[in-house]
């Protein structure tokens, strides 16, 4: 099986059991193994208060997108630590395109960078995410 090949399997492993993705609105649209793009309009429910897109509805997106790049080996794989900086808002009707690439991968630890930008490439938010392998795969091989 081909790298992508796996990754892409991996991801239709996770998909289909992954609730809170879908439910948020997200769309797997790319992967392959060490990278991802999830992307998401932001509808009204994802508004705060201020009428721009809520942080935890930013960081969800960064976080799946993570997620789906961080298991794409079919090695069963969670996060570790996390964390998100936010550049600019985003706003309703903003379509959300958020690109995870892998870093580093050594041993069962791996970093990954997720960078999330308007269809237009405004800058969004930044996140970096920890990883590490645990026991299990996403599909028998």
């Amino acid at each position: 099986m081909t790298p992508k090949a796996r990754a892409q399997k991996s991801a239709a492993a996770m998909w289909s059991s992954d609730q809170a993705s879908a439910w948020v609105g997200m769309s797997l649209d790319q992967v392959d193994e060490g990278m991802a793009i999830l992307s998401l309009t932001v509808a009204e429910h994802h508004t705060n208060g201020l009428g721009n897109c809520h942080g935890g509805i930013i960081f969800s997106l960064a976080d799946s997108a993570f997620a789906f790049a961080c298991n794409s080996r079919n090695q069963a794989t969670v996060a570790q630590h996390n964390s998100i900086t936010y550049i600019a808002p985003a706003k309703l009707g903003d379509t959300l395109i958020a690109t995870a690439r892998e870093i580093s991968l050594i041993g069962r630890s791996g970093i990954y960078d997720v960078s999330v930008k308007t269809k237009d490439g405004a800058l969004i938010a930044e996140f970096r995410g920890g990883s590490r392998s645990v026991r299990g795969t996403l599909f028998e091989e």
